[in-house]
């Protein structure tokens, strides 16, 4: 005789039962009291559709099977605000659902024993999203990650760190393809920087190997050179053990030079020359054990058509550019401003008149007139250091990116003194002219000149013509070679200088400046036994 179900009533359970057990439909409260059941029985055992609801707010709802949590539900918690539906395995999160997290974090994948375990999708709470492998809630095997930054990866991982091969792209265009360990480049990999640096080889703890640490200029560390000829300088990128770089390209580095900053006389190195006070310049510190200025270096273009339409070496543009001291505005660590505006003419003699700093009052006799003649000689080498045309101008060498760890500039010279220098030599030959009050008129004027020099007032032909004939002063004459040695580079020492300008700066890091000192002789000095710089240009 089959049983009957019937209702029953008691303190803890009210349903359906059969032969007194609970079978069918019915809400059972737990001896603790805790937790309280709603759903369907079968021989006393909770099986099928039910919801175990908890005292503190938290719920589990879905299927059963012989008393476990069994099948597909929903769980939530109430102490976290965290919610899960999917797949369950004895009480446990088991199988493919979705776990969304009050934190914002939310995962859909594969669950085993209540750990993210399988092929799954978490974006986390930073809004950064995984999608592949994982092994006991965390990130293992295959998986490709795209981070807040923009960053995006793809490849091996190993206990939530990026491990064996694997491509990071990152949002500025930089590259990486190869090995890794511990998050970090570790292996053989090809770096491409967003700066346009390319590493390939070895790495060890996110760094290269082989990398460079420093900039090397071959040669040594003084090169010798002659007056107005071209010369070039090679660099090399050395490894922090010593050794020549290679497998890296693209640094971009910039040469430029410099010249000793010096005070007034009586130094009387050729090529220490007196800077203008106005000048906001910070000296640059050399290993040399003396300060430098910046000096303007240009490369050699080897023709150029001229105001009067031939065919002309452009370095006698150079020399234009010196008398009138016109300087290109972007010439290396040159101050802004000093681009010198002028209407100064080559077909017009030096001399077109006399700065207002040096004007005087006209007086008679001959000790005047003498006066008048070495104000003059002084007005004529002041208007070849200061007038000319802004268009006559060479450019500043350009930047050179490395190739397999070394770059060369070639076809470089020393561009003629710019209008902000007073050669020493000239200064000496003031004071043999003057008793000192002159040359203190003359530095004061250049102190003062303006950013942008106007013309000197024309000298009449007559007074330049007495001029050119005389002949009775030394000094004079020594004082006019001057100016004219002014449209070329003095000789010297100066300072060669390689820095790095990779912009961004390639692992965060510019390489240290590379310097040489630069000896400059005189282009008349040359002989066939002189010895020569390996670094010129044939």
């Amino acid at each position: 005789m089959a049983a009957i179900k019937k209702q029953t009533r008691n303190p803890r359970y009210v349903g359906e039962v059969q032969n007194l057990v609970r079978n069918g439909f019915g809400v059972y409260v737990y001896p603790n009291s805790f937790f309280r059941y709603e759903g369907e029985w079968n021989m006393g055992k909770k099986h099928g559709l039910g919801k175990l609801l908890m005292k503190d707010g938290s719920y589990y709802e879905g299927e059963f099977t012989q008393g476990e949590i069994e099948g597909t539900g929903s769980r939530f918690w109430a102490k976290t605000g965290d919610f899960y539906s999917g797949q369950f395995s004895a009480g446990e999160l088991h199988g493919c659902g979705v776990l969304q997290k009050s934190n914002g974090e939310r995962y859909e994948g594969e669950f085993s024993h209540g750990l993210r375990d399988g092929q799954g999708f978490l974006l986390d709470k930073d809004g950064q999203t995984y999608k592949g492998s994982f092994h006991q809630n965390k990130r293992h095997g295959e998986g490709q990650m795209t981070y807040r930054s923009g960053d995006h990866y793809e490849g091996g991982w190993l206990v939530d760190r990026r491990q064996g091969h694997g491509v990071l792209r990152c949002a500025d265009g930089s590259m990486y393809d190869g090995q890794w360990r511990n998050n970090l480049f570790s292996g053989q990999g090809t770096l491409i920087h967003c700066s346009g640096v390319i590493y390939e080889g070895m790495w060890t703890n996110g760094r290269p190997l082989g990398g460079a640490s420093k900039i090397v200029i071959e040669g040594g560390d003084v090169l010798e050179v002659f007056q107005d000829s071209p010369f070039s300088v090679e660099v090399h990128l050395h490894t922090e053990a010593g050794g020549r770089t290679t497998g890296e390209s693209g640094r971009v580095l910039r040469i430029t030079a410099g010249v000793r900053l010096c005070g007034l006389p009586p130094s009387t190195t050729p090529a220490c020359l007196l800077r203008r006070d106005d000048i906001n310049e910070t000296p640059i510190p050399t290993p040399f054990g003396f300060q430098v200025v910046s000096y303007p270096l240009m490369e050699r273009a080897f023709k150029s058509q001229d105001f009067r339409g031939t065919t002309a070496p452009v370095v006698d543009m150079a020399a234009r550019a010196a008398k009138s001291g016109s300087t290109r505005a972007g010439s290396p660590r040159l101050p802004q401003g000093q681009q010198e505006s002028g209407s100064g003419s080559d077909g017009q003699p030096m001399g077109g008149g006399t700065p207002s700093s040096l004007e005087g009052e006209a007086v008679g006799g001959e000790q005047n007139q003498s006066s008048e003649g070495e104000s003059s000689a002084i007005t004529e080498s002041l208007s070849g250091l200061f007038l000319g045309q802004e268009e006559d101008f060479l450019p500043p060498p350009a930047n050179q990116r490395v190739e397999d760890g070394q770059a060369k500039f070639q076809n470089l010279l020393l561009a003629p003194p710019p209008p902000d220098f007073i050669p020493y030599q000239l200064m000496d030959e003031l004071e043999k002219v003057d008793d000192g009050s002159l040359a203190q008129r003359l530095i004061a004027s250049v102190r003062h000149l303006p950013r942008n020099i106007k013309r000197l007032s024309n000298k009449a032909p007559s007074e330049k013509q007495s001029l050119s004939q005389d002949k009775t002063s030394d000094s004079r004459s020594n004082l006019k070679k001057s100016a004219m040695d002014s449209t070329s580079p003095r000789p010297g020492e100066y300072v060669i200088m390689v820095t790095e300008v990779t912009k961004p700066p390639f692992q965060g890091q510019a390489l240290p400046p590379a310097f040489a000192l630069l000896r400059l002789y005189p282009a008349k000095t040359r002989s066939k036994n002189t010895r020569t710089d390996k670094t010129m240009s044939k």
